[in-house]
């Protein structure tokens, strides 16, 4: 990793910029304000930054930046570039302690370039789980995040923050922060996201018995201590359960109910994006700042670093 981090673009602002071009405009610039691909020109000279461009049918300027999670900021461009590395290249994540360490920023800068990153991550792809050219077997379960307060007291679930997470067999994962784990939550998330031609496979919580009739629906039976039957068990999602657990447990150790979702699309986006898919580390940080587009946040809307 020593030597990757070496690469100018981690190091200086104008090659940054002319990496992130190559990466965002692989056919040339893209107008971000009308969409248009052709007739830009870019505007020079000493009352111009670098890299700022001028649209010839909407007479707007532009950069790279524009759109883009890193718009108006003035976190140099890359330092951006090998924060968004290190954490796709970190397996369970890189707390904004360390980072702030690592990039020599104060924590508040590191904590809001995190989440913007994050923010990045999260899938926005339509295509449904367990379609043609995968596994064609979905498996589904759900997990919980929070003490149990007190002993005898039960566990409290109503209190913890709930993740829904579909997994397809070899293939990818999309992860869901609920605020309730029952059918009518469940259902427009499962029917939305999963093939009706896949196989579903969930362990035989209730909650699944009616949604699971639009699938082919199997379940193993974990109370009666069933945990493979054949080739039907829930082993692949509880295995990114275990990731993101000893991720958030042992990098982040608390995340509040508001960010939650960013930390669990952290997670499934270096799932989706690992080694036995074929991505290396660069392959996952070309991936997320492929996704930087139309996901930018502002720091009054993530609103409290210490959340």
């Amino acid at each position: 990793m020593v030597a990757v981090l070496n690469a100018p673009h981690f190091h200086d602002d104008n090659k940054a910029r002319e990496y992130l071009e190559k990466i965002r405009w692989p056919n040339g610039p893209v107008c971000p304000h009308c969409g248009a691909i052709d007739g830009h020109y870019q505007l020079r000279g000493k009352a111009h930054r670098p890299g700022l461009w001028k649209c010839k049918d909407c007479r707007k300027q532009f950069s790279v930046t524009v759109g883009t999670v890193f718009e108006r900021s003035k976190i140099p461009l890359s330092k951006w570039l090998m924060a968004a590395y290190l954490l796709c290249s970190s397996k369970k994540g890189m707390s904004s302690h360390q980072l702030h360490r690592t990039l020599g920023v104060t924590y508040k800068t590191a904590w809001f370039l995190t989440h913007r990153i994050r923010e990045a991550m999260i899938d926005t792809s339509s295509d449904k789980l367990g379609g043609p050219g995968s596994s064609g077997v979905v498996e589904a379960d759900e997990t919980y995040f929070g003490k149990n307060k007190g002993r005898g007291k039960g566990s409290h679930i109503g209190k913890k923050q709930k993740v829904v997470a579909l997994v397809e067999r070899k293939g990818r994962v999309r992860a869901f922060h609920v605020p309730t784990v029952t059918a009518e939550t469940l259902k427009p998330i499962l029917q939305g996201q999963i093939a009706e031609t896949a196989r579903l496979m969930t362990d035989s919580a209730r909650v699944y018995d009616k949604i699971g009739t639009a699938f082919r629906h199997e379940t193993v039976d974990h109370f009666a201590t069933e945990y493979v039957r054949g080739d039907v068990h829930t082993n692949t999602v509880e295995g990114f359960f275990g990731i993101l657990k000893r991720g958030i447990g042992g990098v982040y150790h608390h995340v509040s109910a508001e960010h939650l979702h960013r930390y669990v699309g952290e997670f499934a986006f270096r799932y989706n994006h690992r080694a036995s898919l074929g991505c290396n580390d660069m392959d996952r940080a070309i991936n997320a700042l492929k996704a930087i587009e139309g996901k930018r946040i502002t720091y009054r809307s993530i609103n409290d670093p210490n959340a």
